[in-house]
């Protein structure tokens, strides 16, 4: 008995605890009939059993924020430029909502179960192999679409209902069935796969019996072939394609096409691998020798561009209208292609890029490709003006900034930098990790928490306000010249108010916490 009465001590003040904690808590957060000589706290903290924050969390939004359990149950504003809401019990369940509360998504363990409706239409699926889509009840019909409803197990069975009664479509592969608009075809039909199949594209229609070794091909195109030996397939007026030893030797000629302008002579690729390849075309032609080792490039429409190739990709040379290309790998590469300009380092080890896009200047630096990562971004043509900036030490720290003034950080931060803008994860996982965080608003001012709230401090120098908050412990606000000392929320403390003068109280706790309007 002797030996057990240690833990049973511990046990009981554990219990003690939480109890306690869940007291302070939910008394913090009911409204008492004292309240401060000046208004309330941003943020009442009953941590572990729940922590609530008050309005103007995330700029722009009203919404308050809740936690509870440490990182697991919440509710709060998103951020972001679609704003809205997030809810769940991580990494479980997570739900968003839209700025005027309509639901969005819901994902059970992301990405294991997802849901959505968008449109009047739904979507739920399960790590992508089990999908299906439709209306909602009552919604209106669409002006245009594919399909009203569909249903797949990957990759046995598909069924798909079409607007068009005579496309609808059930399949179950690899026994039998038809699907369309699918696996980038128009049709495709199998008999006990891989025995027999056939698919259609663009009017033609080619059998294989059995799948891939013997074929045949007609309709807008005539051909056959016995794979790997040999195979042709001809499109009058378009195209033809001739495979030896596959992919050892080959012949493609493509005519142009209606969008050329006339008198544009053909298209073709010839090679017998690993000896000889060539390819020509209207100002073009390329050719490599013991491939992919040797070659070169010499294009003159519709632009200008030069490349020799020795023991490719180790050294290549380039030059163009367009495009510059400076490799000496793994030593040193520099490349600039369509206004985009990389520089390798040692590679693998060290990478930096630079490019516009959607008027955006945009900039990143990678150690080792995500152990350290680095973006930065400004408006175009604006080289002294304001950067958004995200850094990755993986897995240890993020840091972001939007260029305006608001900053956040986050100690452990494995998946960010895997997964960047992805809101799913953002939500329903990166906050299981955040050991530390830290948030600063435009103007100065922020707020960092330990151990999800359970240590919390905030500055706001434009209201002349501060918080401390040792979960329901203790807390510490002052707002201009008053100040309020209290322990459990108000079990006991002091307060002050701007004329001076302390005084004690006892059992007063705090009002809902105000959200500053």
């Amino acid at each position: 008995m002797g030996q057990r009465k240690p833990v049973f001590f511990l046990k009981r003040r554990l219990t003690i605890f939480v109890l306690a904690a869940g007291i302070l808590g939910a008394g913090a957060e009911a409204r008492a009939q004292a309240s401060l000589p000046f208004s309330a706290e941003r943020e009442v903290n009953g941590w572990p059993v729940s922590v609530y924050r008050a309005g103007d969390v995330v700029p722009g939004s009203s919404e308050s924020r809740r936690g509870g359990l440490g990182p697991f149950v919440f509710s709060g504003p998103t951020g972001g430029e679609t704003g809205g809401t997030a809810r769940g019990f991580r990494p479980f369940w997570v739900e968003f909502r839209d700025p005027a509360g309509a639901f969005r998504s819901a994902h059970l363990l992301y990405p294991l179960f997802n849901y959505s409706e968008d449109g009047g239409n739904y979507r739920w699926s399960l790590m992508e192999l089990i999908r299906r889509e439709g209306r909602l009840a009552g919604a209106a019909e669409p002006e245009t679409f594919d399909a009203r409803h569909r249903f797949e197990v990957t990759p046995f069975w598909f069924e798909r209902e079409f607007e068009d009664a005579s496309l609808n479509y059930r399949a179950l592969f690899p026994v039998y069935g038809t699907v369309r608009q699918k696996f980038g075809l128009e049709r495709a039909s199998w008999i006990f796969f891989p025995f027999f199949t056939q698919v259609e594209q663009r009017g033609a229609v080619t059998t294989y019996a059995p799948w891939p070794f013997v074929r045949a091909t007609r309709g807008a195109a005539q051909g056959w072939g016995l794979w790997p030996l040999y195979s042709t397939v001809e499109r009058p007026g378009e195209s033809s394609a001739t495979h030896v030893l596959w992919p050892l030797g080959h012949d493609v000629v493509r005519q142009p096409g209606p969008d050329d302008p006339p008198g544009t002579g053909p298209r073709r690729d010839t090679a017998f691998l690993p000896f000889y390849s060539r390819s020509t075309g209207p100002g073009y032609v390329n050719e490599t020798f013991l491939w992919p080792l040797f070659g070169f490039t010499e294009r003159t429409a519709p632009v200008r561009y030069s490349e020799q190739r020795y023991l490719w990709p180790l050294l290549v040379q380039g030059r163009g209208d367009e495009a510059y290309v400076n490799r000496w790998a793994p030593f040193y590469s520099h490349s600039v292609i369509k206004g985009q300009a990389k520089w390798w380092y040692f590679w693998p080890l060290a990478r930096h890029a630079e490019w516009s896009e959607e008027g955006v200047d945009r900039s990143r630096s990678q150690f080792l490709y995500f152990l350290y990562w680095h973006e930065s971004q400004r408006a175009a043509g604006r080289s002294d003006g304001p950067a958004a900036t995200l850094t990755h030490v993986w897995p240890l720290f993020s840091h972001w900034e939007d260029g305006r003034g608001r900053r956040q950080w986050q100690f452990l931060s494995p998946l960010e930098v895997f997964l960047p803008g992805n809101a799913k994860v953002r939500q329903a996982w990166s906050p299981l990790f955040a050991l530390a965080r830290h948030e600063e608003r435009p103007g100065g001012g922020g707020r960092t928490s330990l151990l999800w709230d359970a240590v919390t401090w905030e500055n706001r120098p434009e209201e002349n306000r501060a918080e401390f908050h040792l979960g329901p412990l203790f807390s510490s606000v002052r707002a201009g010249e008053a100040r309020r000392l209290a322990l459990g929320n108000g079990l006991l403390g002091l307060e002050r108010d701007a004329r001076g003068g302390w005084k004690f109280f006892a059992l007063r706790f705090s009002s809902s916490p105000s959200d500053g309007r």
